[in-house]
């Protein structure tokens, strides 16, 4: 995995060490060394800005793309270090200006070697010098004097530090042991003693902790010597996410907040992580220059929202089904955009994905994970409620008198749920066909065994169904019912011209198929949405006048 955080940055550095002469790297080494001390990590910056300020080239690549101030200085550190060490090895004795090794910087800074190496990350980049036929890393003078000019504060606080003595040690020790008497927590009772005795926090608590490791039957602390184990991660996370601040929990487990926000960030990361992620790949996701393409709004969008302002639900639809119609279906270059874009961010989803370590990662990446689902989320929601209106026709066609409709319509929800995760929009088939076939093959498995499942849990011979009184219809006068019902509507019928049985047989859904809208009848027959529900109205009042008439039950 690359130690990069943005991935054109590790471009602009692999061509760069590749391809640029030796005095244009030098050049561009002290561009970088300058920028880096003049990042802000609470800003952020265009990538064409940055590769301008190093290169001295204005390029076209990545305009969109922003960094983050914090990001920017980790990937210049790196940069340095690369560019730096690609240069070809100059003998210390000949040096273009002054070298210093670092023993000698860190006698001049009067501060330990190891605090040189992390100032590193502030910009204290050395280079590869030859001494005695070996590669070693010396710092340039004019480098160091630059890094103590930017950098005066932490140059000062490093030349106070001093290792703490046996004797100091103890004193933290005697006032750690009376304070956390006292009822203290680690936290307190570090901040405490080092204001005291004017050392910093974290090398108090260091030496607090470290002895209580040494000597655990002496412990000042004896339950935060180890560090926590799986279950109270849990626990902190769970109790944080109802409502407990991060301050009560510190308290509780005898941690500090860092430590706690740490815990928060390693359970959130590894509940993401966990998340199951299947997705149909293109080749066009990794290419950089399709992503405007493919993050574009659905084509005639403006078009769908005027549809779903203008969708009214039949009046004859039950209540439980009336959120169906709300939704307008997907032309087929719609369709197709959308699942693209899903995926898509499904890809983006598993390399981030990819790229974290649980115990190290960062709030910003969590977020941007979250935001990530979200997205894909509210796609899958739009692609399954404009396709939902299908799992209900296949129900009604499926469903006998002793199912429940509503059941089957929950089962068929299911199936196509899968089938769009599954969906392969690259094939240029409809989606719809892939769905009814998915849905039909799923009642086809579904329905047999809730019919088998019933008859093999019903008993003939219970007690309490002899002692009550056979209310049930006989086979016989349902079908007598059935045919005097049918006799009725013929007859009914009969009293319609042709065009108005074909409106009839239309919304009423006569001919086994599914009642149709105003607005579907008026496009099939030619004619505005309006005409056809007067027409409707004046064919069920003849209706009604001839039942009266004749003394016909409707």
């Amino acid at each position: 995995m690359s130690d990069f955080r943005i991935h054109a940055l590790e471009q602009l550095t692999d061509q760069q060490v590749r391809f640029a002469p030796p005095g244009i790297r030098k050049e561009q080494l002290e561009r970088a060394r300058t920028l880096l001390t003049q990042v802000k990590p609470a800003k952020q910056y265009p990538y064409q800005f940055v590769c301008f300020r190093i290169t001295d080239y204005r390029t076209g690549a990545y305009p969109n793309l922003l960094i983050a101030g914090e990001d920017l200085r980790h990937d210049l550190n790196l940069f340095l270090e690369r560019l730096a060490w690609s240069l070809q090895t100059t003998p210390m004795e000949m040096p273009a200006e002054p070298m210093l090794s670092l023993s000698q910087v860190s006698r001049k800074l009067k501060v330990s070697t190891k605090t040189i190496t992390r100032w590193r990350k502030h910009g204290l980049i050395g280079q590869t010098v030859l001494k005695n036929g070996r590669r070693r890393l010396g710092y340039p003078q004019s480098v160091v004097e630059q890094f103590v000019a930017a950098h005066p504060k932490e140059v000062s606080r490093g030349e106070r530090f001093s290792h703490l003595t046996e004797r100091e040690k103890e004193e933290i020790i005697r006032r750690a042991r009376r304070l956390a008497h006292c009822g203290g927590s680690l936290t307190e009772v570090s901040r405490r003693i080092a204001r005291r005795l004017g050392r910093s926090t974290e090398a108090v608590r260091y030496t607090i902790k470290n002895h209580d490791r040494k000597y655990p039957e002496q412990a000042v602390f004896p339950d935060v010597t180890g560090p926590l184990d799986a279950a109270a991660k849990q626990v902190i996370y769970t109790s944080y996410r109802r409502g407990i601040t991060v301050d009560t929990l510190a308290k509780r487990f005898a941690r500090s907040r860092t430590s706690i926000h740490r815990v928060l960030n390693e359970v959130r990361a590894e509940r993401l992580l966990k998340q199951p992620l299947d997705y149909i790949y293109h080749e066009s996701f990794d290419d950089p220059a399709k992503e405007p393409e493919i993050m574009a709004p659905m084509p005639n969008g403006e078009d769908f929202e005027r549809q779903i302002a203008a969708k009214r639900v039949p009046r004859d639809v039950p209540a439980e089904l009336a959120p169906l119609y709300e939704m307008p279906l997907l032309t087929r270059e719609q369709e197709a955009h959308m699942f693209r874009q899903m995926n898509y961010l499904k890809h983006r989803l598993r390399k981030l994905q990819d790229s974290i370590v649980p115990g190290s990662a960062r709030s910003q990446d969590l977020d941007h994970i979250e935001e990530l689902q979200a997205k894909i989320n509210a796609i899958k929601e739009l692609l399954i409620r404009c396709n939902m209106r299908l799992v209900v026709s296949y129900a009604k066609k499926h469903a006998s008198p002793t199912d429940n409709l509503f059941e089957l319509i929950s089962d068929g929800n299911l199936s196509l749920m899968r089938a769009v995760e599954k969906f392969d929009y690259s094939r240029g088939n409809k989606f719809s066909t892939y769905a009814s076939w998915a849905i039909m093959k799923n009642f086809a498995r579904s329905i047999p065994d809730e019919k088998k499942h019933r008859e093999h849990f019903v008993t003939g011979h219970d007690e309490l169904f002899e002692s009550r009184p056979d209310i049930r219809t006989d086979e016989q006068d349902l079908l007598t019912q059935a045919e005097q019902a049918s006799s009725k509507v013929n007859r009914l019928l009969e009293q319609l011209d042709p065009r108005e049985r074909e409106i009839l047989r239309m919304r009423a859904g006569l001919d086994n198929a599914e009642g149709m809208t105003l607005e579907e009848i008026g496009q099939r027959l030619g004619i505005t949405k309006e005409r056809v529900r007067q027409l409707n109205v004046r064919i069920m009042k003849k209706l009604r006048d001839y039942a009266a008439e004749h003394r016909l039950e409707i």
